[in-house]
């Protein structure tokens, strides 16, 4: 590696003196070679276990030749879409086309393709018949058995028949790519690596599957909306690694798709070892002229910590990381921060240290570090666990440790933290270490809405427990006398929600004084028990039935209720009140009087006069 970075070309690989790689991985990323992005640390690992990898980023889909950069690799190609899903990267949940694409040269659109792991599969099929395809990410993860699809709301095969891949590396999946590697390197086939925890294989011999619970087939789940949530219902009790059973659903009666239990959460040593590998912390030097925008968001940043217990309804963490937390050592961050402060754009800010929740640095409770988390019930919601430890001891260490560091100003927190698990803490240290050192007049939190009803089926507490956690940040920031403010993120259109709980919406951010700058609709996207719930109009968990907004007037005069102060947004927010006869409150947020009461005998009197005239 001449220039430190893993061959992006022909002309590296033979400075490399690679004559033939082992892997070509196929990104739709432009290549970063950095520990938040998967293209990098699974790379990274497979060299550490001494497989050559060659970077194929963002490969010309308009030219097939473009998948022949490497040649065949001898082992296999691994293909991902990148960090985002490609239909998420491309499209807006109105289905408009995005106008940037941050994890491409100059942020700019075009440079991969919709549905990126079925094309690039098609495209390396087309030139090599039977090299082995893995698939991994989150595009593949996420679409590892038949799923609904929002782009063409219609139910969709596993992603490993329509790409023709031969196994999907599911998750997080330093574990299992290993595992793939070093099985086709002893000389199996991969028709016979068919045991790995971690992936999803296909077969036509039912028989050779084993422990498994079959799911419903293709065609039911395809035919009732019902039968699909039933299995969904399955499939998500059957996430955790301790406990997962394997699943398989039915194709045509004679192929089988086989998802294999998750694979083991990494423990802290195996963390800090990913995250020790020789990364090199910026783009390949090929973008330095456009640059990659994603980065600018990550350099300065800390990965602290994996997985989430939270387990909000709307999020498909469960299904990708799953819920039992994979923390890294203190000594392990403070080396990372120590390259980040070497760095020459370093201006002494550590923008962010945590991960989907920051303040989670330990599994929930001791129990899932030998059972797992539990099938039937929650760590956080509806109320916390008896059985949860909340303990924000260690996260306070590691913060303490980084703003101690030389050149250091300032550590901030801008991954979401989970103000229930912050009250169940019994000491407040947290909070107010919070308040005083790592934000900056502004804590972004996400209560997702104000309607407990609409909360229950978001899998988040009750309102009360965020106005609870409001005021106690109120208290803390007028004895410690700052003047900081809570920032809440908001969600419209969430199943379950109507117009009459996004006017309860907007009064409270009347009440606040508060108009959202931006407004997160809900995005139907594989792999999260909400999607399940747009889609069928059934909460799995429950089997209860749904009401879901899915009308786009609708949805508008939802979305126009949380920036009701808008000019553009006056009609709407009209209608809306009007439609749920709540004329009571055109003054409130319109500014607009109540209409009179019609007096329709002096109407009539007038049009008499008139006609007489």
């Amino acid at each position: 590696m001449p220039n430190g970075f893993l061959p992006i070309n022909k002309k590296e690989m033979q400075l490399d003196k690679i004559d033939r790689p082992d892997f070509v991985y196929v990104s739709g990323d432009a290549y970063v070679d950095h520990p938040s992005f998967g293209t990098a640390i699974i790379s990274r690992v497979l060299q550490l276990h001494g497989f050559s990898v060659c970077i194929l980023a963002q490969p010309d889909f308009h030219n097939e030749n473009s998948i022949t950069e490497f040649g065949e690799p001898r082992l296999g190609f691994l293909v991902s879409s990148g960090n985002m899903d490609s239909m998420v990267n491309h499209y807006t949940v109105a289905k408009k086309r995005r106008k940037a694409d941050a994890y491409s040269p100059a942020g700019k659109i075009g440079y991969r393709p919709d549905r990126a792991v079925i094309v690039y599969c098609n495209m390396i099929r087309k030139k090599y018949k039977k090299t082995p395809i893995i698939i991994g990410g989150l595009e593949a993860s996420l679409r590892r058995l038949a799923h609904y699809d929002y782009w063409s709301d219609s139910i969709r095969r596993s992603i490993l028949l329509d790409s023709g891949a031969d196994i999907i590396s599911y998750g997080m999946g330093e574990r299992s790519i290993v595992e793939i590697a070093q099985a086709l390197d002893s000389g199996l086939r991969v028709d016979e690596i068919t045991y790995i925890d971690g992936t999803v294989i296909k077969t036509r011999d039912e028989s050779s599957i084993y422990d498994a619970i079959r799911l419903p087939d293709y065609e039911e789940v395809k035919l009732s909306k019902k039968v699909y949530a039933k299995s969904f219902a399955i499939q998500y009790e059957n996430t955790d690694a301790y406990s997962a059973k394997r699943l398989y659903e039915t194709y045509d009666n004679s192929l089988f798709v086989v998802q294999n239990p998750p694979s083991k959460p990494l423990d802290k040593i195996e963390m800090d070892d990913v995250y020790a590998l020789p990364y090199m912390r910026r783009a390949h030097p090929i973008y330095d002229k456009e640059g990659i925008p994603a980065i600018s968001e990550i350099k300065f940043s800390i990965t602290s910590n994996r997985g989430c217990f939270g387990a909000c309804n709307f999020c498909a963490l469960n299904f990708h990381q799953g819920r039992i937390i994979q923390s890294r050592s203190k000594e392990s961050i403070i080396e990372e921060a120590k390259k980040i402060i070497s760095d020459k754009d370093f201006k002494g800010y550590i923008h962010d240290v945590g991960g989907p929740t920051a303040d989670f640095m330990r599994p929930a409770c001791d129990k899932q570090l030998k059972f797992g988390a539990c099938k039937n019930k929650q760590c956080l919601y509806p109320k916390p666990c008896k059985n949860l430890i909340a303990d924000h001891s260690e996260y306070i260490e590691v913060l303490r440790a980084l703003r101690a560091l030389p050149k250091v100003k300032k550590v901030f927190i801008r991954s979401g933290i989970r103000y229930d698990y912050v009250l169940a803490d019994k000491n407040s240290d947290f909070l107010t270490e919070l308040c005083k050192y790592h934000i900056s007049g502004q804590l972004r939190v996400a209560p997702e809405h104000v309607s407990d009803k609409v909360l229950d089926l978001m899998g988040k507490p009750s309102f009360d427990v965020y106005k609870k956690f409001a005021s106690k940040f109120k208290l803390i920031n007028e004895k410690i006398k700052k003047e900081q403010y809570l920032v809440p993120y908001l969600m419209s259109s969430h199943p379950g929600a109507n117009l009459e709980d996004a006017i309860k919406m907007a009064l409270y951010l009347k009440s606040i004084h508060h108009t959202p700058q931006q407004v997160q609709d809900f995005y139907p996207t594989p792999g999260t028990v909400s999607t399940c719930m747009y889609y069928t109009g059934y909460n799995p968990l429950t089997m209860q039935k749904v009401y879901v907004a899915k009308n786009p007037h609708e949805k508008a005069m939802q979305r126009a209720l949380m920036q009701y102060s808008k000019p553009e947004n006056r009609k709407l927010v009209e209608e809306a009140l009007r439609l749920c006869h709540r004329e009571d409150l055109l003054f409130a947020l319109l500014n607009k009087k109540k209409d009179k009461p019609r007096n329709v005998n002096k109407a009539k009197i007038k049009k008499n006069k008139r006609k007489k005239k």
